[in-house]
């Protein structure tokens, strides 16, 4: 799915509401969006444990850095699109927390692969609005309370030697605590982008939690497998309560 207009998507809690929000954001390279698998699906999973689901589709293609099949090309746009709609969207949710039945203070954004980098991007570009503000919701802070990122890309600097973190993220002690997951089979993104990342957040004393398999490959969302990585969704479940998100 390609997307010229963001749009923004709630989906409220089955029975149960813990107040707490996650901000979805699908993968696809920054060239399409794999709204089933990484989006709705996940949205089913999140609101049948009593937490809202806001699924975000944000620009793309050209919403961030990526390899651009039609000019065969690297890009990366400043200010990034995808940032923007991040942004605008979790000021909106904040804006609405009321009306959606969310707790503003437990606002979570959760993202796989090119949306794993969206996650820390997001998460360390919050404290000013990187396009001229519309209303209400561009006065709402930007920062997400808590981080999940699933075999996330471009946050490795590939060619060196050591395990180089990207940098066009600026890691703060103020990063909201985060929850990285990726198998060592990553054909796609290698397992460098997470310990890449976890390194920075160590560096800065922000609280992470991070989860390596050996094997699980790329883009296997929720569906369930014979590899014990996709038990995932139980320990981001765990990890929530861990950091007082979600009541024990």
């Amino acid at each position: 799915m390609k997307v010229s207009r963001p749009t923004l998507t709630v989906y409220s809690p089955k029975g149960k509401n813990t107040g707490a929000a996650v901000m979805v954001f699908p993968g696809g390279g920054y060239q399409i969006l794999a709204i089933d698998l990484e989006g709705t699906e996940v949205c089913d999973w999140l609101t049948s444990s009593g937490i809202t689901c806001v699924l975000l589709k944000y620009r793309v293609p050209h919403g961030g850095p990526s390899w651009q099949r039609d000019c065969n090309c690297r890009i990366n746009p400043k200010p990034a699109p995808a940032v923007q709609d991040a942004q605008r969207a979790m000021g909106l949710v904040r804006l609405h927390a009321a009306e959606w039945k969310i707790d503003p203070r437990k606002i979570g954004v959760l993202g796989f692969s090119a949306g794993g980098h969206l996650v820390a991007a997001i998460s360390n570009d919050y404290q000013r609005r990187s396009y001229r503000a519309i209303d209400a919701a561009d006065r709402q802070s930007a920062r997400p309370d808590f981080a999940v990122a699933v075999y996330p890309g471009h946050l490795w600097t590939e060619g060196h030697s050591d395990i180089a973190f990207n940098p066009d993220i600026h890691v703060t002690r103020n990063t909201p605590p985060t929850f990285l997951l990726q198998a060592e089979t990553d054909s796609v993104d290698n397992v460098n982008q997470s310990l890449a990342y976890y390194v920075a957040l160590k560096n800065s004393d922000v609280p992470v939690e991070m989860h390596l398999y050996t094997n699980g490959g790329h883009a296997f969302g929720l569906r369930r497998t014979r590899d014990p990585i996709t038990e995932w969704p139980q320990l981001v479940e765990k990890w929530l309560k861990t950091i007082g998100i979600v009541s024990q």
